[in-house]
C-alpha cells in the first residue's frame, strides 16, 4: 500500500487548523489504498522518509524561512534519501504573518536537490484562515494522496 508521509511543525492554533484541513483531504472517501502517516517534523525519521512514497510538508514561515523543525527534518533525511527518493511526489503548505516567499523558496531549493516532484502548488496563508483557505488545504491533501493511488 502506498504511504504518504505528512511532516509538519504545528506550534500555533492556525497551523493546527491547517494540518486538520490537509488531513481531511487525505482521508476523503474517494482516496483508497493510501496509508497516511503523520509525524511532527522534530520526530520524523529517516526510516519514515525512506518508507514513504510521497510527502506533504507543513511549516510556519519564521522570519522569512521555514521553521527550524522542518529544516531539521531535511537535514536528517537529505543524504539517506538523496538517491532513493528521486521523483517522489510532494506538496507543501505554509503560514506566515509577514510573508511566506522565503520559506517557499527554501523548500523548493531543498526538494529540487532531492529530486522530488511537486504535484500541487504550495498553499501559503497569511493571517487567519478563511473558508477558501481551508478548502484549498483540503484539496491539497486530497491531491497529494490521490497521486499515490494505483
Amino acid at each position: 500500500m502506498p504511504r504518504l508521509l505528512v511532516v509538519h511543525h504545528t506550534p500555533s492554533p492556525v497551523m493546527q487548523e491547517m494540518l486538520e484541513a490537509v488531513l481531511a483531504g487525505t482521508r476523503d472517501e474517494a482516496i483508497e489504498g493510501v496509508d497516511v502517516v503523520v509525524r511532527p517534523a522534530l520526530t520524523a525519521s529517516v526510516v519514515d522518509a525512506l518508507e514513504a512514497d510521497g510527502y506533504l510538508l507543513g511549516t510556519p514561515a519564521n522570519i522569512g524561512y521555514m521553521s527550524g523543525a522542518l529544516k531539521h527534518f531535511f537535514d536528517t533525511i537529505y543524504y539517506p534519501c538523496l538517491e532513493v527518493a528521486k521523483g517522489r511526489p510532494f506538496a507543501a503548505y505554509l503560514h506566515g504573518n509577514l510573508g511566506t516567499e522565503g520559506a517557499a523558496r527554501a523548500i523548493d531549493t531543498i526538494t529540487t536537490g532531492l529530486g522530488w516532484r511537486q504535484v500541487a502548488a504550495t498553499v501559503a496563508v497569511s493571517g487567519q484562515l478563511t473558508r477558501d483557505d481551508r478548502l484549498s488545504l483540503t484539496e491539497l491533501g486530497g491531491t497529494v494522496a490521490a497521486t499515490l493511488m494505483g
